[in-house]
């Protein structure tokens, strides 16, 4: 007889079931696993055979054969090990309760038959809600924030006895103090830099507020000293917090990185310098690990100094950009990984950094000037929503100063009427273009103005499809129904740069 149990592999991110399938005979001691394990997996041979000693199962003189299915998938890391040893007891007679078909087990093995936690659990967990098992058999981990994982039994146990006296009918399992579980639900993160600190750029500011709306990327071009980087410190504070769905998306990935995050609700902020690989941006390694964009995710990207990063690693953002996930491929495996951000990048003007400005001289030619520019690519300029160009301001000069806390509310409003609009919790940006037709559809009077425009500045068919975009977010702003010439007006000037007046001025005429 072959007793079938329930796993969870993991492949990136993603979850798929493993059918833990163990058949043991008489014959010489022996344990074998098939079914593509790696080292990790060959290796739980010794830890499961040390726990059935240590409860006094007896495996003397006993051929053991666990196949993990799908036997074409590679498997990795130590999920299946409580999954071997509860089979090998349930085929020994050690366990004489049934086990459920809807119950999942995840979690390694110490030779003593503790039951630790491994390296991925949460999204592991996630992937077993999704996959439609009602229970799960998983050791204690702090960090993981179960009752946020409603419609899922979680049955938290330390040693392999308490899944064995579970499944055989004592509901009855040690105590956990709650206290010892990290608050990863607390309140919202207190940005340190907020709107109102910022002196000026009035149309600065509602660029920033678009793009928060609709989830807009934006390019800052500009002198030194301008406020770019302010800006882009400063924008995180006007983002909603993150729903439930998206802070468990967030934490999976943070915790697969190991890295620390700060606030559970607040969207992240990732700032990587220029001089970053494109591995550690990306993402990959030998074992693909997540890079800042994927744990970007749901917040914001940040490229200060765009134009010093290699051109290489900036043409590696167009399929995330586009795709919202990143797919790497090595000789090990091949893993996806979400990766739907918000790009903000500044840059300079040219390489003195004071072209256009009016305090300072530039003293760069023109064959300077654009091998400055020609560091990125047409393709990824084509991939931002809004450019803008920034001057300095004089910090006497008097301006409406608005605080982040009254932009947030205003950006909210705005995204809960996009979430009405396609019945889902995705943005102007994010949506399919032939769904934003369908729900906002433009007059052809507007669609030629666009055109026109499109025409005089030589813009690729992206491009005005992120004119359409941005058009959708403004008058969503305005608490309009439909998009307005207004909007399709503003949105042109937004990508157009410190050009935007003069062509305003022709699209209206």
């Amino acid at each position: 007889m072959t007793v079938k149990i329930s796993s969870i592999g993991l492949k990136g991110l993603e979850g798929y079931r493993v059918q833990v399938q163990v058949h043991v005979t008489e014959g010489k001691d022996s344990m074998v696993i098939v079914g593509l394990p790696d080292t990790s997996v060959k290796e739980s041979k010794e830890r499961v055979l040390s726990s059935m000693q240590s409860l006094g199962c007896d495996v003397s003189e006993q051929k053991i054969v666990v196949n993990l299915s799908p036997s074409e998938q590679k498997k990795n890391g130590p999920f299946f090990d409580l999954a071997m040893g509860i089979g090998i007891l349930k085929e020994r007679g050690e366990l004489k309760g049934n086990i459920p078909e809807e119950s999942v087990f995840i979690g390694a093995l110490a030779l003593d038959g503790t039951v630790e936690k491994v390296e991925g659990m949460l999204p592991a967990i996630i992937a077993a809600k999704t996959l439609g098992f009602k229970r799960v058999y998983l050791p204690y981990d702090p960090l993981i924030p179960l009752e946020m994982l409603k419609g899922l039994e979680c049955v938290v146990v330390q040693h392999i006895h308490e899944v064995v006296q579970h499944l055989s009918g004592n509901s009855f399992l040690p105590f956990h103090n709650p206290k010892e579980t990290i608050d990863l639900v607390s309140e919202r993160f207190e940005h340190p830099k907020d709107f109102l600190d910022i002196i000026g750029h009035k149309q600065a500011k509602h660029a920033f507020e678009i793009a928060a709306a609709g989830e807009h990327n934006l390019l800052m071009n500009g002198p030194p000293g301008c406020g770019k980087s302010m800006f882009a410190e400063t924008f995180p504070s006007i983002l909603p917090p993150l729903t439930q769905e998206a802070q468990l998306e967030v934490l999976s990935l943070y915790k697969l990185a190991k890295e620390k995050i700060i606030s559970l609700k607040t969207p992240p902020y990732r700032n990587p310098h220029h001089s970053s690989s494109s591995i550690s941006i990306i993402g990959g390694g030998t074992f693909p690990k997540p890079g800042e964009i994927s744990l970007a995710h749901r917040g914001v990207l940040f490229l200060d100094e765009m134009a010093e990063f290699p051109k290489k690693t900036l043409d590696m953002l167009r399929q995330p950009l586009e795709a919202g996930k990143v797919t790497i491929s090595r000789a090990q495996s091949t893993v996806t990984y979400p990766s739907s951000f918000i790009l903000i990048a500044a840059m300079n003007p040219c390489p003195s950094g004071f072209l256009g400005s009016n305090t300072r001289y530039c003293t760069c030619n023109d064959k300077q000037i654009q091998s400055y520019k020609n560091r990125i690519s047409g393709p990824i300029i084509d991939r931002m929503d809004i450019l803008l160009f920034l001057q300095p301001v004089n910090l006497d000069q008097p301006s409406e100063r608005i605080s982040s806390e009254t932009n947030r509310m205003r950006v909210e409003k705005a995204r809960k009427r996009q979430y009405d609009r396609y019945q889902a919790q995705v943005t102007n940006a994010k949506i399919s273009f032939e769904k934003l037709s369908k729900v906002s559809p433009l007059k052809e009077s507007q669609l030629r103005m666009i055109r026109h425009v499109s025409s005089k500045q030589q813009w690729s068919n992206r491009v005005q499809i992120k004119i359409i975009r941005l058009a959708r977010t403004i008058s969503d702003l305005d608490g309009s129904q439909g998009i307005t010439d207004e909007s399709i007006w503003k949105a042109i000037a937004l990508r157009c740069e410190h050009h935007s007046k003069e062509i305003v001025k022709a699209a209206k005429k």
